[in-house]
């Protein structure tokens, strides 16, 4: 089983800690790890998920040729999931829609918490256009930006704690981590929270090995 994470921005080591959780849930996996060199340094907002599709549509020929047989799209912003799904030889999840996925397969009402208010409307367009809107309670920017949160220093993860809880208290019965970045933090942040946490890296890995398996048997 080959798996791709395909990082939309041009971040390494974010790419590296995105595979490092996928693959201590897969152990038996080939997972790899793309940077898209050509990519903004985040995606933050709907000009950056624009500047990031065309270095993520190059990168398709050479996935197919190394015979991945799912690929990731390893953004909360799920950047480019149409285009590359249209494209691609093999099943394309985006970890955003494998969170939802989860949260409704709960039966459970969500809420998101994510990076800077300029990922709230992209988000909750990616809600709204997928269908995941019904149990949707809200999505919240905590004003921390996508590279502050995956170094995930001390008052950064206070911060998002605290995100966390008010969500929380606000109704939502698991609260969805709304950024890669977050993936190396969701132990942490489980912990300190006690709220129940869904992590969209952890998620697509899951559903990726599922849609292979499925291939297979058919």
């Amino acid at each position: 089983m080959k798996i791709l994470f395909l990082n939309p921005n041009s971040s390494a080591h974010m790419t590296q800690s995105v595979v490092a959780t996928a693959r201590a849930l897969l152990p038996e996996a080939e997972i790899l790890g793309w940077t898209n060199a050509d990519g903004p340094p985040a995606i933050q907002g709907p000009e950056d998920g624009a500047a990031a599709i065309p270095g993520l549509m190059a990168v398709l020929p050479k996935a197919r040729d190394e015979g991945v047989e799912a690929i990731v799209i390893a953004c909360f912003d799920d950047t480019g999931l149409e285009a590359l799904r249209a494209a691609a030889h093999c099943p394309v999840i985006g970890i955003g829609e494998a969170a939802y996925h989860f949260a409704l397969l709960k039966g459970q009402s969500y809420g998101v918490v994510t990076t800077l208010g300029v990922s709230v409307p992209v988000i909750e367009g990616n809600i709204r256009r997928h269908g995941f809107e019904a149990a949707c309670l809200a999505v919240s920017a905590s004003g921390i930006a996508v590279l502050d949160v995956e170094e995930g220093r001390p008052a950064v993860l206070d911060h998002l704690t605290t995100e966390i809880k008010a969500m929380g208290a606000r109704g939502a019965q698991t609260v969805i981590l709304g950024c890669a970045g977050m993936s190396a933090h969701h132990g942490t942040l489980t912990k300190r929270s006690g709220v129940v946490l869904i992590d969209g890296v952890r998620a697509a890995t899951l559903l990726a090995q599922a849609l292979v398996v499925d291939q297979s048997s058919v």
